[in-house]
């Protein structure tokens, strides 16, 4: 018998609340013709998630991400990688293993976030509205977990090039 992670149970049961709630933004959609995303109502909602139930998260997944991007950015100094946004974009070579790596590192906690932003809408809102949770929960922990990983890698990088000064008597 094969034994479930708690990683697959958080991604089933983010995918299976994003599911209940596509057919109520399909409909309003129908009916209302506003995708709502990068609209007026996104921005005004997103300034309310600011001041409502769950405002913590805007710190608290952030700050997590920074120190799983940190503690990856160490691990690619050591390792002699390249910067982590440099590589990404320029450097098809480390691509792959890195984005790979990444995705590794913030699984759960992007499943959290959107998990999250779903029940901060719902508390909010009393409504849920899926593509804005898709977007706003990892854009909450990729842009941060990214910067860190890239300047973590560069201080230690740094520190580890450095040549100690011999001491004279």
């Amino acid at each position: 018998m094969a034994s479930i992670s708690r990683s697959s149970v958080l991604t089933v049961v983010v995918i299976a609340v994003l599911l209940a709630a596509l057919p109520s933004a399909i409909w309003r959609i129908i009916q209302t013709g506003n995708l709502y995303l990068f609209t007026q109502d996104f921005f005004a909602d997103l300034l309310a998630r600011l001041s409502g139930p769950g405002r913590m998260r805007f710190v608290l997944q952030p700050t997590v991400a920074i120190i799983l991007g940190a503690r990856s950015g160490v691990k690619d100094a050591r390792a002699g990688l390249p910067f982590f946004i440099r590589a990404v974009v320029l450097d098809g070579a480390h691509r792959t293993r890195l984005l790979r790596n990444m995705f590794a590192s913030i699984r759960d906690l992007v499943a959290i976030a959107i998990l999250l932003d779903v029940v901060s809408q719902y508390l909010i809102f009393r409504d849920i509205h899926p593509g804005a949770a898709l977007l706003l929960g990892p854009v909450l922990i990729t842009i941060p977990y990214a910067l860190s990983r890239a300047f973590t890698n560069r201080i230690v990088r740094r520190r580890i090039n450095q040549v100690p000064a011999t001491r004279s008597r």
